[in-house]
């Protein structure tokens, strides 16, 4: 499904609803990423990444918590790339859209508490799913303390613990799981 339309968001849940009933937890994981820099910033750039990265985001949480009927086990798990720990200067519109996704979760956390949604954000990392080249993976893995770069199965494992009962008083964080890298 195209995220940056704007009924893309309904459409999504509307068939998850239909499929499956209505839903418990929502994972946002989308991301749209081009290398722009202050150079090749532009209003079509930006307007790319809000889409996706912002606007698709938001709808999905807000639709799936006015859909959820209440009660504890409501979750919703967003996903952020760290951009309160260091820049990201030749992705200014990625970094910029990504980065409200913590401010969004805290917000939304407050808001929806009182139906038994948690909200948090996880930053995996530089996560190998399939994007990186193998001369940035030489790049990338002295930066890891913990000795190898992240893949696909650690964060799935911290999305199941924030989606599972053991996670229901955590609500509102922003979770850096990405291995001990070191941005520099």
């Amino acid at each position: 499904m195209d995220l940056s339309e704007a009924a893309s968001p309904r459409v999504l849940l509307d068939a998850a609803e239909a499929r499956l009933g209505v839903p418990s937890i929502l994972v946002n994981a989308a991301a749209h990423s081009t290398h722009d820099g202050y150079e090749g910033l532009d209003a079509e750039t930006l307007d790319a990444h809000y889409a996706v990265n912002v606007r698709a985001m938001a709808l999905l949480s807000v639709l799936f918590a006015r859909r959820y009927p209440g009660g504890p086990g409501g979750r919703i798990v967003n996903f952020s790339s760290g951009q309160s720990l260091g820049p990201m200067q030749e992705e200014l519109a990625y970094g910029m859209t990504k980065g409200a996704i913590e401010a969004f979760t805290k917000s939304l956390a407050a808001g929806v508490g009182h139906k038994g949604i948690t909200v948090n954000a996880v930053n995996p990392g530089p996560t190998d799913t399939g994007w990186m080249t193998e001369e940035l993976k030489r790049e990338l893995l002295p930066k890891f303390a913990a000795g190898r770069i992240g893949q696909p199965e650690d964060a799935a494992r911290l999305v199941a613990f924030l989606a599972g009962e053991e996670a229901a008083w955590i609500t509102g964080q922003t979770i850096h799981s990405e291995g001990g890298f070191v941005r520099s």
